[in-house]
C-alpha cells in the first residue's frame, strides 16, 4: 500500500510540474490541478486523454526538406514585404484585409493565391456527382482523406471508379479517420489494398495509444485530381447525405470544388497527413505541386490548424472574421460550442451594431450537443444576436462570411473540438460575387425558419435549464 501511494503521488507531481509548465490558461490549469488530487487515479487518466497541451507536445514535426524550406522563405519573405515593398503588386481585396492575410500566412504558412475557380456544392447529391466526375477523369493520382467513411452506396460507388483508376495506372492514396471511420470493415480496406490502392489510417485505435490519441482526431475531408481540381467542405462518405437520416430528414451541407493555384495548398495539407499517418514523404516532393494556370477570378487561402499546429489557425480565422465585421457576419454551423474568446467577440460585435445571425438546425443530432448548444443562446440574444431555427432536415454545414467581401467554409465548427483537438481545414475567400450568393441564401433560409426570442426562451422550464447545465460541463470533450 505504501509503494502504492509513493507511485501514485510522484505520478501526480510529475503531471502538477507538467501543467505548470506546459498549461495554457490559468482556469484550465487549476481545474486539472483539482481533478488530479480530488479523483484517484481517474483524474490522471482524465488529463492523460483530454487536458495535455499538444501545441506543446506535439504528435508530429514536419521534415524541413529543402523544398518545404525554400516554400518557408517564400511565406516570411511574402509576410516581411506585403505592408511597404512598392514592387509588390498586391490586389485589391488583398490590401483591404492586409492583416487577416498576414495572420493567416504567419499561422497556416500559406499565400492568398490569385486565379482560383470556386464552385460551391450544396447537399450530397450535387457534391458527389462532381467528385466522381473529377475521379473519372483523373490521368495521374487520386488522393482521398475523410473523416467519415461509412460503406453503402456511396463507399461502393468510390471503390469501382479507384478500381478502375487504379487498374489505368492511376495512382490512389486513400486517408481516413482511425475513429471516425471505426464502422469501415477490414473487408473494404483490403479490397482497397488488392487493388494497388495504399490506405492508412490517421491515428488508427490501438491499445498501446489508445489514452495518448483517442481524443485528437483527424477532421479534414480532402478530395484531390491530378494537382489540378480539389473538394474540401462539410460532407462526409455516408449515404444519409443521399436517403436522409430516419429521425432528421434531410441532411443538408456545403462543399466546395476548388480549380486554380489554390490546389496546391489542399494538396500539401493532405501530403503533410499523409506524411504522419504513412511515415511516406514520397508526396512531399515538387512533382506533385504542378505550376497551376489561373483559370478565375476569386483570391483565396487555406487555414490549416491541428492540436500540435503552433496557433489554433482556424480559431483565430472565425475570432477575426467576427471583430473585423462592421455591417454584419453571418453563421452556419451546427455545433456552435464558442468558448470565451469567440462569445465575446459575437457579443462586442452584435453590441456594437453588426448584424450577427445564426442558423442552424431546430434538431440535433446529438443529445449532448443539443443542450450544449442551446445553453449559450441565452447570453447570445441578450446581446442582440439574431438566432433562427431551421425547421427542414438538418444543417451540417460550416459557413460564416461577413461584409459582402469574405468567405470561410471547411470541415470547422465554432466548438472548442475543432479548435484545439481536432486537425481542420478551411478555405477563406476574399470573393464578393461568391459572399453575395451565400448571403442572398442564407437571407432566403431565415426567412422560413423560426427566429428565436429572448424574452419567451428566458421563460423556458428549469428543466431544461438544468439539461443545459449539466451538457455545458461537457462541453470541451463534445
Amino acid at each position: 500500500m505504501t509503494i502504492a501511494l509513493i507511485i501514485y503521488f510522484s505520478l501526480a507531481l510529475f503531471l502538477v510540474v507538467r501543467l505548470l509548465l506546459y498549461g495554457i490558461r490559468p482556469t484550465k490549469t487549476l481545474g486539472w490541478l483539482l481533478a488530479i488530487f480530488t479523483i484517484p487515479v481517474g483524474g490522471m487518466l482524465f488529463y492523460y486523454v483530454l487536458g495535455r497541451n499538444r501545441r506543446k507536445n506535439k504528435f508530429y514535426r514536419l521534415k524541413k526538406t529543402e523544398e518545404i524550406t525554400a516554400y518557408l522563405k517564400t511565406v516570411k519573405d511574402y509576410y516581411d514585404d506585403i505592408d511597404d515593398d512598392e514592387d509588390l503588386t498586391v490586389p485589391a481585396p488583398i490590401k483591404s484585409h492586409i492583416k487577416l492575410v498576414k495572420l493567416i500566412a504567419k499561422n497556416s504558412n500559406f499565400l492568398p493565391s490569385q486565379g482560383n475557380e470556386l464552385t460551391v456544392l450544396k447537399d450530397g447529391p450535387v457534391t458527389f456527382e462532381a467528385i466522381f466526375k473529377a475521379m473519372e477523369s483523373a490521368q495521374r493520382f487520386i488522393h482521398i482523406q475523410y473523416y467519415i467513411f461509412e460503406e453503402g452506396e456511396l463507399a461502393n460507388r468510390f471503390l469501382s471508379i479507384l478500381q478502375k483508376k487504379r487498374k489505368e495506372g492511376v495512382e490512389v492514396r486513400f486517408l481516413y479517420d482511425g475513429l471516425g471511420s471505426n464502422t469501415l470493415s477490414k473487408t473494404y480496406i483490403n479490397n482497397l489494398k488488392k487493388s494497388g490502392i495504399e490506405v492508412y489510417g490517421f491515428l488508427p485505435i490501438r491499445f498501446k495509444r489508445l489514452l495518448s490519441s483517442i481524443n485528437y482526431r483527424n477532421h479534414r475531408k480532402i478530395v484531390i485530381v491530378d494537382g489540378l481540381t480539389a473538394f474540401t467542405g462539410g460532407i462526409n462518405v455516408s449515404d444519409k447525405y443521399l436517403n436522409g437520416d430516419p429521425v432528421l430528414g434531410t441532411w443538408h451541407d456545403m462543399h466546395l470544388r476548388l480549380r486554380g493555384p489554390v490546389v496546391n495548398s489542399l494538396q500539401a495539407v493532405f501530403a503533410m497527413d499523409w506524411n504522419f499517418a504513412s511515415g511516406k514523404d514520397d508526396i512531399l516532393t515538387l512533382s506533385y505541386f504542378t505550376a497551376i494556370p489561373e483559370i478565375g477570378k476569386s483570391i483565396v487561402q487555406t487555414v490549416s490548424s491541428g492540436p500540435d499546429s503552433d496557433f489554433p489557425s482556424v480559431h483565430q480565422l472565425y475570432f477575426s472574421l467576427i471583430n473585423r465585421a462592421k455591417k454584419y457576419v453571418y453563421i452556419i454551423n451546427p455545433y456552435i460550442i464558442p468558448g470565451e474568446a469567440i462569445m465575446e467577440a459575437l457579443q462586442v460585435a452584435a453590441l456594437g451594431g453588426v448584424d450577427v445571425r445564426i442558423l442552424l438546425s431546430s434538431s440535433s443530432d446529438s443529445f449532448l450537443v443539443k443542450w450544449s448548444v442551446q445553453s449559450y443562446f441565452e447570453n447570445f440574444l441578450e446581446a442582440g444576436i439574431k438566432i433562427y431555427l431551421y425547421p427542414d432536415g438538418f444543417l451540417h454545414s460550416k459557413v460564416m462570411f461577413s461584409d459582402d467581401q469574405l468567405t470561410t467554409i471547411g470541415t470547422a465548427n465554432l466548438d472548442v473540438r475543432s479548435f484545439e483537438q481536432n486537425y481542420e481545414v478551411n478555405i477563406l475567400a476574399y470573393d464578393r460575387e461568391l459572399t453575395e450568393q451565400l448571403k442572398h441564401d442564407f437571407l432566403r433560409d431565415c426567412k422560413i425558419s423560426e427566429q428565436m426570442d429572448y424574452h419567451e426562451f428566458k421563460k423556458r422550464p428549469k428543466l431544461d435549464r438544468l439539461k443545459e447545465g449539466f451538457a455545458k460541463v461537457f462541453s470541451p470533450v463534445l
